[in-house]
């Protein structure tokens, strides 16, 4: 493993030409780059790295029987990097369940990869930085090849680039089913479920990494993802953590609870206090921690899962978030893997009881989530991690042309269907802003 440490004047601008050149010029054989960034934003427990990871040195085959099993074991077979995710759908490996909807964007359910190229952007004295380049290779010819490289401005996208976007049900169907699913909570069936919809555009041409970079710009978040398969691309803005491990300890943040920022000062402090003392979205809030403490409690030493903040109000662009974190010790037998697999899917995006609440979203929802209410994110040679949850993320299919994005919202029994289907149209607004307007 060679490395190369390099200070940058001006970090930003060769972070985005490194993508670039990464997206669009690179030389060698593997399609596959994974760009994550944290934008600057301050998080609990932090935020992703600055990092891009470029071509595959191999790609992890699986034969659907157990993914987390067999990713496990290859990493130990090599200690090494491996990016990529997990799709919401290996949910059917994790309990007896299936998925009724038809595949559209035809993303695997699980795709990693160990990475050619590791290239670390560190913020250290913001307009100036570091470059930490490492693979095995060498980073100099590397850094000469990224230093003759003039990437083309990211400009707005142009208007041939624009898509109509539909929305996979109406007003109308998406209220029938909350109240729908108002009465299998009324009957004990679930106490709270994340109910879904998606938004696509058909037949589309998207310049991926100009598309990125808009939602970026539009909607900074500190889990935000570029992820490059292919003729298959994620463009992701997300706000929230699935579960992240470093050394034996183990945290996920779930979130539940979401308003608007205001347009004045007076406003945005009249909203924050809004969402902190509203009992419904507190309520809700509730009911997810209690499912993560019982997750988490499934790989923790007995009596180590804590609450470490609950009800935790953080501002994002567009919108203030209700944030918890709840932490554990791993057992002394459990293995990284099965972390993961005992928490997923994270229960901010399915309700409870969790397997009850998959069943009725596959009998309730339109679309497969596939990719969408996964987890996106790394694993160090050391057997650390740090995994995102796919929301607010676009997923294109550039040879079919298909785009697609989903929101939802947690629904109990005091949830106001109208008011519902107006949360899942804001949490829409910043991508379908982008690609119906182009910034």
């Amino acid at each position: 493993m060679n490395v190369l440490r390099i200070a940058s004047e001006d970090i930003q601008a060769f972070r985005w030409r490194a993508l670039d050149w990464a997206v669009r010029q690179q030389t060698h054989t593997e399609d596959f780059v994974a760009f994550l960034n944290n934008n600057g934003i301050a998080y609990p427990n932090d935020p992703f790295p600055d990092r891009l990871f470029v071509g595959a040195k191999r790609v992890i085959s699986f034969s659907g029987a157990d993914a987390f099993e067999e990713v496990y074991r290859v990493h130990q077979e090599k200690p090494s990097f491996l990016v990529g995710y997990w799709g919401y759908d290996l949910k059917n490996q994790v309990e007896a369940l299936s998925s009724r909807n038809p595949d559209r964007l035809g993303f695997p359910d699980v795709y990693f990869v160990e990475p050619r190229w590791i290239i670390d952007f560190e913020m250290t004295n913001l307009p100036d930085g570091n470059v930490l380049i490492s693979g095995e290779g060498d980073p100099q010819e590397l850094l000469k090849e990224l230093d003759q490289y003039h990437s083309p401005l990211l400009k707005p996208l142009p208007e041939a680039t624009r898509a109509n976007v539909s929305c996979r049900v109406t007003s109308d169907d998406y209220q029938t089913n909350v109240r729908q699913i108002r009465q299998h909570i009324l009957a004990g069936d679930v106490y709270e479920l994340n109910y879904c919809i998606e938004f696509f555009a058909e037949n589309v041409q998207l310049d991926p990494l100009a598309t990125y970079h808009a939602l970026n710009k539009r909607s900074p978040m500190p889990f935000s993802s570029f992820l490059k398969l292919g003729d298959h691309y994620v463009m992701g803005a997300s706000p929230e953590r699935f579960l992240k491990k470093t050394g034996r300890k183990i945290l996920s943040q779930p979130i539940k609870g979401t308003i608007r920022r205001g347009q004045t000062p007076e406003e945005d402090a009249l909203l924050r206090a809004q969402l902190l003392n509203s009992e419904k979205e507190r309520a809700e809030n509730l009911m997810i921690v209690d499912l993560v403490r019982n997750d988490l409690a499934r790989s923790a030493r007995t009596g180590s899962v804590v609450v470490d903040e609950l009800f935790g109000i953080y501002g994002f662009r567009q919108v203030y978030q209700m944030i918890s974190t709840v932490s554990a010790t791993l057992g002394d037998t459990v293995s990284w893997a099965d972390a993961i697999q005992h928490a997923f899917p994270m229960g901010s995006m399915t309700g409870a009881p969790k397997i009850m609440a998959m069943e009725l979203i596959d009998e309730l929802e339109a679309s497969r989530r596939g990719l969408y209410s996964g987890a996106i994110g790394f694993i160090t040679p050391e057997g650390d991690f740090d995994f995102s949850v796919v929301i607010r993320t676009l997923l294109y299919n550039a040879h079919s042309g298909y785009a697609s994005f989903s929101v939802g919202s947690a629904i109990t029994y005091d949830s106001d269907p109208q008011q519902e289907w107006e949360e899942c149209l804001l949490k829409a607004r910043a991508i379908r802003d982008v690609l119906e307007q182009g910034d």
